[in-house]
């Protein structure tokens, strides 16, 4: 008999399913090396039933593998909150969900005891007290229930105001629908439309990042912990190497690449005394330990390093000092003057020199200047030259164009400034 269960017992289960095909797809089953087949089967299986319309099949050589295909910007929501609505339940658990919020929808506020009474009572089902004490206490955790002391008594009730004046005020719904496709915890707004039946009609996120839901359980941890100023455990993956390894931290920044959008927590590592960023999508775990005594003093020089920072490093190769890196180029005035404001919007701070005619120079000091290469880039045909401190990286820039050229067949060779 096959074990397959459509639903799962916890969102980090869920998460792990769908970024192996959404993130980490197109792989036979064959190429799952770490599982077995029938896992391999069961989580095709549960993708297909939460995600059917985005799922794709391409058939290869050795078989044929998975895939989501989400075009963002034709969509009116986020098809990836629907692993949010996968848990598990038992029969319990579903019935009591639905009477309790049905008992308590008059606004009464009733003890363990009196809600254990009036199900037996109104809907003739009768449950062990402690059973209905631990579910409305589970809730009132989870913010569907409210409690509060009335004598020597605890007591439950169902405050529903805010969906109240949610409903009242129906142009709010518009503000919610734009929220749940762009900005974080968007489930949120997304759960509010579900219960007020309100569908998005107006707005559609040509860049949106869907996977982005997939790690809002691990961001709320973080900034928790941030609002907090305190000390994490990481429980952080390697994709390439498939290890679990722990990572004590202070968390103190969330990063977001505008290009790929992916997500970096920015955190000081207390052992080796230096600030660095890891991927969100790697972190399984967040683990909320004691205060930080100089969490706003960190914070600070952080700020202070941050504008050295041209993306997530704040490494480089020579780590008692900063690479520099000078680049001339040469453009066509007036008529080329929007690529200098391009060199002024995008250059992070660096300064620009008009050297002569059509000539201008553009400087910077970065931490690991290996990130700017693919923005250095953009501006081949218009590069008259480019120097480094980081040797590494001019070499790279250097033999990437002699490939570029050999591909294309040009003639000659870009060579770089000889060492003096």
């Amino acid at each position: 008999m096959s074990d397959f269960k459509e639903l799962v017992k916890s969102f980090p289960k869920t998460r792990e399913y769908v970024r192996d095909f959404f993130v980490y797809g197109f792989k036979t089953r064959e190429e799952f090396g770490d599982k077995s087949p029938r896992t391999y089967d069961n989580e095709r299986r549960r993708l297909e039933s939460w995600l059917a319309p985005y799922v794709r099949k391409d058939y290869v050589k050795n078989g044929s593998n998975i895939s989501l295909a989400i075009d963002s910007n034709l969509l009116d929501t986020n098809p990836l909150f629907q692993v949010w609505k996968t848990k598990s339940f038992t029969d319990n658990d579903i019935v009591l969900h639905f009477l309790i919020l049905d008992l308590l929808q008059n606004g009464d506020a009733l003890t363990a005891e009196e809600i254990t009474n009036e199900l037996l009572l109104t809907y003739d089902v009768l449950f062990d007290t402690q059973t209905v004490r631990r579910k409305c206490n589970a809730y009132e955790k989870e913010g569907l229930l409210n409690k509060k002391k009335d004598g020597k008594n605890i007591v439950y009730f169902l405050d529903n105001s805010l969906m109240n004046w949610f409903s009242e005020n129906s142009n709010i719904l518009d503000a919610i629908s734009f929220y749940q496709m762009a900005e974080c915890f968007g489930i949120v707004g997304n759960t509010i439309s579900d219960q007020l039946d309100f569908h998005n009609d107006t707005f559609r996120i040509k860049h949106s990042f869907s996977v982005h839901t997939l790690e809002d359980e691990i961001l709320f941890a973080l900034i928790n912990a941030m609002n907090k100023k305190v000390r994490v455990n990481l429980l952080l993956k390697s994709a390439k190497k498939n290890t679990v390894t722990d990572n004590l931290c202070i968390p103190l920044q969330i990063f977001t690449s505008t290009r790929t959008g992916r997500r970096f927590l920015c955190c000081y590592i207390e052992k080796s005394k230096r600030f660095t960023c890891m991927r969100l999508d790697n972190i399984k775990n967040v683990t909320l330990l004691a205060p930080a005594p100089d969490y706003d003093e960190l914070r600070n020089s952080l700020d202070k390093n941050r504008i050295f920072a041209w993306g997530v490093s704040f490494q480089s190769e020579n780590d008692s000092r900063l690479d520099k890196l000078t680049m001339q180029i040469q453009v066509v005035e007036p008529a080329e003057d929007y690529i200098i404001n391009r060199l002024k919007k995008e250059g992070r701070g660096g300064t620009i020199t008009r050297i002569s005619k059509g000539i201008y120079q553009y400087e910077i000091e970065v931490f690991d200047s290996n990130e700017m290469l693919p923005w250095l880039r953009t501006f081949i045909g218009r590069i008259v030259s480019l120097e480094c401190t980081n040797k590494a990286v001019e070499r790279r820039f250097y033999r990437d164009l002699n490939t570029m050229y050999k591909r294309y067949g040009i003639s000659g060779e870009a060579m770089p400034p000889q060492d003096t």
